[in-house]
């Protein structure tokens, strides 16, 4: 993890915050399911629907990263940001 902060305007982390608390209760609903002993299948089908949100979340994350920070980095000649993105898609794409 690096020290690193991304300013965010008020509306990108509402946004953004308002999908994560939506994950969250997505995962406290399948938290009840398993102690309702509720079928399977219905449990993978929302854990399911999680993993897609977070990809979503993700890819919402990951464009605003590009269009701000690393498009900001390299226009002042930071190209590192490149390898870094490089490295962090080699990460998400296992």
């Amino acid at each position: 993890m690096t020290d690193r902060k991304t300013h965010r305007s008020e509306e990108e982390r509402r946004k953004l915050l308002n999908r994560l608390k939506r994950v969250e209760g997505q995962v406290r609903g399948i938290e009840r399911m398993v102690e309702e002993e509720a079928y399977c299948p219905d449990i993978m089908l929302q854990v399911s629907a999680v993993t897609s949100a977070l990809n979503s979340f993700n890819r919402e994350l990951m464009s605003a990263h590009l269009h701000h920070c690393v498009l900001s980095d390299v226009q002042e000649g930071r190209e590192e940001s490149l390898e870094e993105l490089a490295a962090v898609l080699q990460k998400l794409m296992k």
